[in-house]
């Protein structure tokens, strides 16, 4: 299992998880991720990206952290949220979740169903999307 979980970590590091070009399609054992926008902001040296993120039941999207914010729209099914110094939180289709720039956070798929959310970021132009966290 240690070896499954190092290998999603290279994966999504190397595979895209950096969302690098809107349209473009990554996908890790359970979570499928769509990117469907990005655009320089009227904030110098901020950009916003915008993707969809769907997860099989009982998938987790494991712990990382974005160089700015990140708002959280819960599209379908049921999702527990668990960022770093709170409780864990579950929302719904309908919920939205801000997390904070560089606040360690997973996602896990509670539900019988598949799962999906849209993420906007609010980040520093040039700057990796995604920075895992062990």
């Amino acid at each position: 299992m240690k070896t499954f979980i190092a290998g999603s970590a290279v994966f999504l590091a190397i595979a895209g998880f950096m969302a690098p070009q809107a349209g473009q399609a990554q996908s890790l054992q359970g979570m499928h991720r769509q990117d469907l926008s990005r655009h320089n902001l009227s904030i110098p040296g901020y950009e916003e990206v915008q993707a969809r993120v769907d997860l099989d039941p009982g998938a987790t999207a494991p712990n990382h952290k974005h160089p700015g914010e990140e708002i959280i729209y819960v599209i379908e099914g049921t999702l527990t949220y668990r960022l770093e110094g709170r409780p864990p939180v579950t929302l719904k289709a309908g919920d939205v979740l801000f997390v904070p720039a560089g606040v360690v956070h997973s996602a896990t798929n509670v539900g019988q169903t598949e799962a999906a959310e849209l993420g906007t970021y609010i980040v520093p132009i040039g700057k990796p999307l995604v920075e895992l966290v062990k």
